[in-house]
């Protein structure tokens, strides 16, 4: 599902304009965007928990050539499935 389909499905899910339904996921991204930026978490109880995990910096290969080289630490976007998510899945 690309972000067109997924705001199809909240239009028809929460009875609203196609619209309204695109600037409320647009909203929505920007929010959690903008709190992760900060380094904090969202949790939706029963969805999931989107944070922002730390990467150490460490050493590497050059695929091509195997020599080593150093990769520089970095925080990367994390998203952890609730039980009540993996359960729907499952």
């Amino acid at each position: 599902m690309n972000k067109g389909e997924f705001v199809d499905a909240v239009a028809a899910k929460g009875d609203m304009t196609k619209a309204d339904a695109s600037s409320a996921v647009d909203a929505v991204l920007e929010a959690v965007t903008e709190a992760m930026k900060e380094g904090n978490q969202i949790t939706l109880v029963g969805f999931g928990t989107f944070l922002v995990r730390k990467r150490e910096a460490r050493t590497g290969r050059n695929p091509r050539t195997g020599e080593p080289l150093q990769i520089a630490a970095s925080n990367v976007p994390s998203f952890k499935a609730g039980k009540a998510l993996k359960d729907a899945v499952n």
